[in-house]
């Protein structure tokens, strides 16, 4: 399998996650309900910081013996998140935005989940 797009996409989802709560956390703090915006821009730079992870890592091998420790993270990060999100949604039905990040989270959580399981090998193109 290809990782490269798969890693692409994924750190430009988490880059756009990580600029938005990082420049404007008191506006999410907000939506949220939440009186300390500082979490919210913590959990900003530790979503940008992902992001570069992914986005440097992006012409490598994924899931081999050099890239698995890249390969697990994104798998935990994506899965653990997905099930809290689905959890999240199955209890808040009219959260229409959260239903659609639960299926991106599961989206990326499953490529990932299935590229830690399976051997990687070159694409010959």
């Amino acid at each position: 399998m290809n990782t490269k797009l798969l890693m692409t996409a994924s750190a430009i989802t988490l880059g756009i996650t990580g600029i938005t709560l990082s420049f404007f956390p008191q506006e999410v703090a907000s939506i949220f309900g939440t009186s300390s915006p500082i979490f919210i821009q913590l959990l900003g730079a530790l979503y940008f910081g992902f992001a570069m992870i992914n986005w440097t890592a992006k012409a490598n091998l994924i899931g081999g013996i050099y890239g698995r420790p890249i390969a697990i993270g994104n798998m935990a990060h994506f899965v653990i998140g997905g099930l809290a999100l689905a959890r999240f949604s199955i209890d808040h039905l009219d959260q229409y935005p959260f239903h659609f990040l639960t299926v991106l989270y599961l989206l990326f959580g499953s490529v990932f989940s299935y590229i830690f399981f399976t051997h990687p090998f070159k694409s010959t193109v």
